[in-house]
């Protein structure tokens, strides 16, 4: 499938994160909506008009973790192989195979948006997407 066919929910209550994520995988094709707290993406998760397709989840949020909401996704049948990449400044063993064991993908911050994007396509069983040249101006 191609991305213009997938729809994406970035969690993250850092705005640079959206502010970077969400112009380029716009530019790659992707619809994609942000959440900032568990409450919003749970809001999101609930009701997705176009419905999701994978999303992009930080580990710490003002209302919680995020750990939290993806044993939720983990615990119900329709949403046990929903797919995630968590996003996450920890380097910690613990938190990582934490994330490994829940099901998740994985990705340290800082990463670089290419990086991001082959993982989603490969989570998702895309062809990587192309790589987007710098607009010049």
């Amino acid at each position: 499938m191609s991305p213009a066919r997938r729809h994406l929910l970035v969690v993250d209550d850092e705005p640079h994160i959206g502010l970077l994520l969400r112009p380029h995988l716009e530019r790659l094709g992707y619809v994609v909506s942000i959440a900032r707290t568990l409450g919003e993406a749970r809001h999101a998760l609930a009701g997705g008009v176009p419905p999701l397709d994978a999303m992009l989840l930080d580990l710490h949020l003002p209302d919680g973790s995020g750990f939290d909401l993806l044993r939720e996704l983990r615990a119900a049948a329709a949403t046990r192989a929903f797919p995630v990449i968590v996003l996450t400044a920890e380097g910690e063993d613990r938190i990582l195979g934490e994330a490994e064991s829940l099901g998740a993908g994985l990705l340290t911050k800082p990463f670089s948006p290419s990086k991001l994007t082959a993982r989603i396509a490969a989570m998702l069983g895309d062809a990587p997407p192309p790589s987007v040249s710098q607009d010049p101006r």
